[in-house]
């Protein structure tokens, strides 16, 4: 049994997960806690709102995570963090008893910003989460389904905003326009491609803003030629059910608003006596240190050391979490610790189907299908465990080459439409004044009644 310091990760997601490795194979004790038994990969959650992945392509068991650290070092723990006691040096969980700890690192990532827009937490969605994005998938495809049989509904068409340029808005904006320019005509030839419309919205003047010029422009061509409405130096006033308020005036028909313009730290932390700054992210020293703490590091989106911010992004996390797992050693052992410092080894973002942009460290940059295929074998590689990797290339490879009649391919549920949820209560009334069961075979064909039994909660982690 290894004597080092036992450490308690708080989140599973790309830092949360790099900590544990790094931590084992320095001798630590880990107890890993995340609210959800599974790793989610948040940056394919878009394949699974447009129906390309399966949920289970891109979550990975938090105990089959632990099982496989160095000798057996680190155990897992479900549960939600709402407190840490110093004093005892106790993690306080919501379910059990508390969690003991030499040193703690937080990487519980973040959560929706909507920057106080009404009606934006209530009326759009996000893509964090798998449930939010099965959710905006059996929107979509529900609504697809209702438009398919009703031909008046049809005519007036179904809108879907994007709010957000950056790399999750485009992908999900390119996305949704290749499923209504190519998918529509040939899996719903009922429906006309024009009737539906994908717009994506961005506050700055350009798209993919950490990108070059040149590969912003080309990100904007592409995404207009494939059928998708950009609208930039836009900003949004106010979300309502059914429509979207511009600053300026203009108001626009919105069926599905996805939010994918912010990103800000959890209120909650603060409950925890931890010093937050812009965007509700935790203050650091530049060891990720918290400030004014001695043992609690962080780690990935929800910290941040004020004098040198870092873009959100999965790199970032990662190396954030080898380094905090680093200098908790360096602490524990009674030896100076390091800066951190992170190394910029590029970004990509995708935009659709045989095409992305990349830019690389020194400044090599390239876009097309080598940057689609480059992008398709990071991110597959990136993923936990051979065989979520090995799914989520059989099915992004069969929906590749089964283009178009595949590209709207419903993996799952779809959305009760409102006829469906009227029939459903006027059942159960008619059941609560009869004695006997009504039998499935008198009623009128209305499908079968979908039900979401996950039951919503904070969200922990951030892959």
């Amino acid at each position: 049994m290894s004597t080092g310091p036992h450490v308690v990760v708080v989140g599973a997601g790309f830092a949360g997960v790099a900590a544990v490795r790094r931590l084992t194979k320095l001798g630590c004790r880990v107890t890993l806690v995340d609210r959800h038994p599974y790793n989610t990969f948040q940056p394919l959650l878009y394949q699974v709102a447009t129906g390309g992945l399966n949920p289970g392509d891109v979550t990975y068991s938090l105990r089959a995570l632990a099982a496989k650290q160095h000798r057996r070092l680190a155990r897992f723990r479900r549960a939600m963090v709402t407190g840490i006691d110093r004093e005892k040096r106790q993690v306080i969980v919501d379910d059990g008893p508390p969690i003991d700890y030499d040193y703690v690192v937080l990487a519980n990532g973040v959560t929706t910003n909507h920057f106080g827009i009404p009606g934006a937490a209530h009326y759009s969605h996000s893509l964090y989460t798998r449930k939010q994005a099965i959710e905006v998938r059996d929107t979509i495809f529900g609504a697809m389904e209702r438009l398919a049989a009703n031909p008046e509904e049809a005519e007036r068409g179904f809108t879907v905003i994007v709010v957000g340029g950056g790399p999750t808005g485009v992908e999900m904006a390119g996305s949704l326009a290749e499923m209504r320019t190519y998918g529509v005509p040939v899996v719903y030839p009922e429906l006309k491609p024009e009737n539906v419309r994908v717009v994506l919205v961005e506050m700055m003047d350009e798209l993919l803003g950490p990108f070059e010029a040149d590969l912003r422009a080309y990100t904007r061509k592409e995404l207009e030629e494939r059928g998708v409405e950009v609208r930039t130096g836009t900003a949004i006033a106010e979300v309502r059910a059914d429509s979207v308020d511009l600053k300026g005036g203009e108001t626009m028909q919105a069926d599905l608003v996805i939010w994918a313009a912010g990103i800000g730290g959890y209120s909650f932390v603060k409950e925890w006596g931890l010093e937050t700054g812009r965007g509700g992210r935790i203050l650091l020293e530049d060891t990720l240190l918290a400030k004014g703490e001695e043992r609690i590091f962080v780690a990935g989106d929800c910290g941040m050391v004020e004098s040198g911010p870092l873009p959100q992004l999965a790199p970032v996390a990662m190396q954030q979490g080898k380094h905090a797992a680093d200098n908790v050693v360096a602490l524990a052992k009674g030896e100076p610790m390091k800066a951190f410092n992170y190394v910029d080894k590029g970004t990509m973002a995708t935009i659709g189907r045989n095409d992305a942009v990349v830019e690389l460290r020194g400044g090599i940059k390239f876009k097309g299908f080598i940057a689609w295929a480059a992008w398709v074998a990071l991110h597959i590689y990136m993923l936990l465990g051979g065989r979520n990797r090995a799914q989520a290339f059989i099915s992004l490879m069969t929906r590749y080459l089964t283009f178009p009649r595949n590209s709207v391919a419903i993996v799952g549920d779809v959305a009760d439409t409102p006829g469906r949820k009227e029939f459903i209560a006027s059942l159960a009334k008619a059941r609560e004044k009869s004695a006997g069961e009504v039998d499935a075979s008198d009623l009128p064909e209305q499908g079968t009644a979908q039900e979401n039994t996950e039951t919503p909660a904070p969200e922990v982690s951030r892959a």
